[in-house]
């Protein structure tokens, strides 16, 4: 079993990295099962927070916007994490998504990682569910705020533990690291042809988006022209 690790979790405005954005960031630094330091962290991802996300985590829009730029945060966190291997529940989902931020930012972001939800589903089959809420019951662990980033880490830390002291003798090789494989899409930011035909669109069509546009990729630009041009149609000249 590993003795030092980041435990981490990360809330998103969606299941796919290639488009959707990370909204928070937490995590933990861990030795020898005790936490040294915690890191937490709101990103202003630029555009409005969906309302079912809201609904599942609490994270409003004003709470967005009082979030930091992804750049600052994920040159903290990756110092942050430094060499150090990765813990989460379902974490192939979390490092995907840090992954293809990172190097939005031109930064590395390659880790071994332990997974708690691939733990739990070899050696708790019987259970009907291995959500991280569903385990936490199971357990007797209550994280404060369920689906806010730093306390599904921290009850991650502890789910971990809680597994290692009834199976570590039964299924030590459970434990072991594994090797993160993610190819990243590459991104391109929005072109200026782009930048001036949204602008001409959301004018035309009377459009308030709270967006920053310098935020938006090519391929997001792309999907907005089209959205709006499908609703409102084309500008009439």
């Amino acid at each position: 079993m590993i003795d030092e690790y980041i435990v981490l979790d990360v809330e998103t405005t969606g299941l796919h990295p290639e488009k959707d954005k990370i909204l928070e960031i937490g995590a933990a630094k861990v030795q020898g099962q005790k936490v040294c330091v915690t890191y937490q962290a709101l990103i202003d991802t630029g555009f409005p927070v969906p309302e079912r996300i809201t609904e599942l985590t609490g994270i409003t829009d004003m709470m967005r916007k009082s979030g930091r730029a992804l750049k600052e945060v994920m040159e903290e966190f990756v110092v942050f994490c430094g060499e150090l291997p990765i813990v989460g529940h379902n974490v192939p989902f979390d490092y995907r998504f840090l992954k293809q931020s990172a190097a939005a930012c031109g930064l590395p972001f390659e880790k071994e990682m332990l997974d708690t939800l691939k733990i739990a589903r070899k050696v708790l089959p019987e259970l009907p569910s291995r959500g991280l809420e569903a385990l936490c019951a199971y357990y007797g662990i209550h994280p404060q705020r369920a689906h806010r980033a730093l306390d599904d880490a921290l009850a991650t830390h502890e789910l971990l533990w809680k597994m290692w002291n009834m199976f570590s003798i039964k299924a030590p090789e459970e434990f072991g690291l594994s090797k993160l494989n993610y190819t990243i899409k590459k991104q391109s930011p929005i072109t200026k042809s782009q930048k001036g035909y949204l602008n001409d669109l959301m004018k035309y069509h009377k459009i308030e988006m709270n967006i920053r546009m310098e935020d938006l990729t090519k391929s997001e630009a792309s999907r907005m022209i089209d959205h709006i041009i499908l609703q409102y149609g084309k500008i009439l000249r």
